[in-house]
């Protein structure tokens, strides 16, 4: 156990320090933990999540094979135009479309569809394209909260509990309508300076002609409906029997068949450093796992409450939050189901649960690596020639997830205590 956590300490150090690419990072420190036998080859192997990887590789493919289109070139100035160039209505429009999106499709697929749209945006109105990112990351984390279906965390909550989409809805609705208008109000403030549009910019853009931006007409009439389908089966997906992962991939080879382009360009869109980066990461957590690292944090949350209803409640939710902060909000939810369950003991009170939810959800803001959303995100801004670093999604995260846990706090004893 204590080799996993050192190794692992040492590559957040590393990532954190932004001297080496954390890819590199990641994948050292997964060939580590398996020369030293930290975790066996299996265990490892089994750590990796398959399905994230499935869903960023087909995505990023659907993603590269409409972009040569224009489609998100006339979403992007189509955005510019209705926020008439008002920082503030732009903000509340990106971030307000990615927690609603997020909260149907989830968190991953609507931050792989927005951000290249963002770049696009930002590049015509001539302002950072950062902030922007960085607000829709986190009103992605937020919005996926509400439903049971937004957020990876909360998919491993009801298929433990077998708690209905309307009890998610319900419960957490309310906390993450009101946490996302603090949060993203306070973000825009902190940003401000940076997102100033120029008055001859606001009437460029909003002269623009957005049809004369689709620059395949053709090309977008073959893949446009395959594009809307493919969003459209992500909403009932779970009705369907189908893992997010199955929907990309088959939309992305529905796509391959039917395009004019050629299989190594629609190939040449993977990101395979993000996709190698995840696949360290996993194997990391996966030591910690292995090793019982994560679940002698989370039982350190039942010896500590002593069996008192509020500390309980408080201390997971709050513990969570810690916890999907440095390692990855869905390992630490899965490990903290049966410390839950041992909690509630049988008591039917479901105020356990969703101090679990929004922990782990809320959490996922912290930092990079707690959450595969804000990964994706990154590994797309640095292919734009803007990467964010470790630091700098901290300088953001970590006020974002305290103002998010303090709004949780006030809720859990309003409602549930």
């Amino acid at each position: 156990m204590a080799l996993a956590i050192v190794i692992f300490a040492a590559a957040l150090a590393a990532i954190a320090s932004e001297r080496v690419d954390r890819t590199k990072v990641a994948m050292v420190g997964a060939i580590l933990v398996l020369l030293t036998q930290t975790i066996d080859q299996e265990h490892a192997i089994e750590a990796i999540d398959w399905a994230t990887l499935g869903l960023l590789a087909g995505m990023m493919i659907v993603v590269r094979l409409t972009e040569i289109t224009g489609v998100y070139t006339y979403v992007a100035i189509r955005a510019g135009q209705l926020a008439r160039g008002r920082p503030f209505v732009l903000v509340l429009l990106l971030a307000g479309a990615t927690a609603v999106l997020s909260a149907f499709l989830d968190n991953l697929t609507t931050v792989l569809l927005v951000v290249p749209i963002t770049f696009l945006l930002a590049d015509a109105l001539d302002i950072d394209p950062i902030p922007l990112v960085l607000i829709e990351v986190i009103a992605s984390n937020i919005g996926g909260t509400a439903t049971l279906i937004g957020d990876p965390p909360n998919i491993l909550i009801a298929g433990a509990t077998g708690l209905s989409f309307g009890a998610f809805v319900v419960n957490l609705a309310p906390i993450v309508v009101v946490t996302f208008l603090v949060v993203t109000g306070g973000l825009y403030l902190f940003f401000r300076s940076r997102l100033q549009i120029a008055p001859d910019q606001r009437d460029a853009v909003q002269a623009l002609d957005a049809r004369r931006s689709i620059e395949d007409a053709a090309e977008l009439k073959r893949l446009g409906p395959l594009l809307i389908l493919t969003i459209l089966t992500f909403f009932v997906h779970r009705q369907l029997h189908l893992e997010p992962a199955t929907v990309a991939l088959a939309g992305a080879t529905a796509m391959i068949l039917v395009t004019r382009q050629p299989l190594e360009k629609a190939l040449a869109g993977i990101e395979w450093p993000t996709l190698f980066f995840f696949i360290g990461l996993f194997v990391l957590v996966g030591s910690l796992e292995e090793n019982g690292a994560i679940e002698e944090l989370a039982q350190g949350v039942a010896s500590v409450t002593g069996g008192d209803r509020t500390a309980e409640l408080l201390g997971i939710a709050w513990v969570s939050a810690l916890g999907s902060g440095i390692v990855d909000n869905i390992p630490f939810t899965a490990t903290m189901i049966p410390v839950v369950e041992e909690l509630q003991a049988g008591s039917g009170d479901d105020a356990y649960w969703w101090a679990l939810a929004l922990g782990a959800c809320f959490g996922g803001n912290a930092t990079l690596v707690a959450a595969a959303a804000n990964v994706a995100a990154a590994g797309m801004a640095e292919r734009a020639g803007a990467p964010i670093g470790f630091l700098t999604f901290l300088k953001v995260g970590i006020p974002a997830t305290l103002v998010s846990m303090l709004l949780a706090t006030a809720y859990i004893a309003l409602r549930y205590l």
